[in-house]
């Protein structure tokens, strides 16, 4: 069994069971999704991968309760807008730090934010879950196309999980 077979069976199983998660604990399903896709597009592999996207994500979030928090305070409309700017070079230049370099997890910490409405409380475990669940995804799609392959089951899983 390829690769990209066996983990799309993992992906399909725990999808469903992360809808089930998502709604039993009051989470926003499509919040977990983005984590999860977060996760999937990292540049980094395994756990590394899994802590990079959890953290920019939550720096995203950050981001966006500073915009929400700030506009706030502003009268004009185009005030907001030129904040919202000025924070989007910032979320931009913690990339200089290596463990905040992969921006578009920024983004979708900050985008999810604000489609919920700033609701950081529901955000923030829906994000942290989805992106577990990504890894699960992964790691459990690996398991599954190692065990395929019985020659190469152990050194290929441990390998590729790190």
């Amino acid at each position: 069994m390829s690769t990209l077979v066996a983990i799309s069976i993992t992906t399909a199983i725990l999808s469903g069971v992360w809808g089930w998660v998502a709604v039993s604990f009051g989470l926003l399903a499509w919040a977990g999704f983005l984590g999860c896709t977060s996760f999937f597009a990292a540049p980094q592999e395994g756990v590394k991968g899994l802590l990079i996207s959890l953290i920019t994500n939550l720096t995203g979030v950050f981001w966006a309760m500073v915009i929400i928090a700030g506009s706030q305070y502003v009268s004009l409309e185009i005030a907001g807008y030129m904040l919202t700017g000025l924070i989007t070079l910032f979320m931009c230049l913690q990339a200089k730090q290596s463990w905040l370099a992969y921006i578009p997890g920024t983004f979708i910490g900050s985008c999810t934010t604000f489609a919920a409405n700033g609701d950081w409380q529901l955000v923030i475990p829906s994000l942290l879950l989805g992106g577990l669940f990504g890894y699960t995804m992964k790691w459990s799609g690996m398991w599954l196309q190692a065990k395929s392959q019985p020659g190469k089951a152990n050194a290929t899983l441990t390998s590729r999980a790190n």
